[in-house]
């Protein structure tokens, strides 16, 4: 879908001009997360830069990006976003339906989109590397000359062929480390991709095959989830042992 809005642009020499923006949203591999794309150009952060993600309940992080503030405050339903480079990434709660939230982000969007600010603040990534903490148990690895070019083999390929189709789905993967001892690398989901029901598949059929297919070293790949979801992801496996006892 296409939506479009007339706007007031600011521009760098203080003038104004009113024109058209336009928000494009895009369905995802996750019912409960849709993509919201800026089709003029307009970015929200600089091109290529990672994504960020940040859940309704990061109030250190919220207080560091003025679009989250908004959004979590406007849009009801809204458990955690993504912000891209021209696009953000909602995750919703289950029982909220998209009409009550599809409209507001579009109307949100293109307002801070013409305002040209950017979606969080210079302090954002100092705050962020502080208070999130999934790999916060991921062990540090010392590379020979050989391992470390395997290393870089390994983050170029997700740079370049994974991660574009990744972020296609609304999601984007962060490179975390590559055990060489074990063949194992590290990543991280994000956005749609996380808690997606296909994001194993996308994981070990996907991305862990073509590291293999290239990279003759990788034996496996895992993915670092966060505190609250190890919890989660706890509290399943104990629930589904109850009901296959029972």
């Amino acid at each position: 879908m296409l939506s479009h809005r007339t706007i007031w642009t600011a521009t760098r020499r203080g003038l104004s001009l009113a024109r058209f923006l336009h928000i494009k949203t895009a369905s995802t591999p996750n019912d409960n997360a849709l993509k919201f794309i800026s089709t003029d150009g307009e970015l929200l952060q600089d091109r290529g830069k990672p994504s960020v993600e940040i859940k309704n309940t990061d109030s250190a992080l919220i207080e560091h990006s003025p679009l989250a503030q908004r959004i979590f405050t406007q849009c009801s339903g809204v458990e955690s976003m993504m912000i891209g480079d021209d696009f953000v990434t909602i995750n919703k709660d289950e029982m909220v339906h998209w009409s009550q939230i599809t409209g507001d982000m579009i109307d949100l969007l293109t307002q801070y989109l013409a305002s040209g600010k950017d979606a969080v603040s210079s302090q954002f990534f100092s705050v962020q590397e502080q208070s999130v903490g999934y790999d916060v148990n991921l062990p540090k690895f010392k590379y020979d000359e050989d391992q470390q070019e395997i290393s870089d083999m390994i983050d170029e390929l997700i740079q370049t062929r994974i991660r574009p189709a990744i972020m296609d789905d609304g999601g984007d993967i962060q490179y975390r480390g590559y055990d060489p001892e074990s063949g194992t690398v590290y990543l991280k989901l994000q956005g749609a991709c996380k808690s997606c029901s296909s994001s194993e598949v996308t994981l070990k059929h996907g991305i862990e095959s073509m590291l293999k297919h290239y990279i003759d070293e990788v034996e496996n790949v895992v993915q670092i989830l966060d505190p609250e979801e190890q919890i989660a992801l706890k509290e399943f496996e104990k629930l589904e042992q109850k009901l296959d006892q029972k």
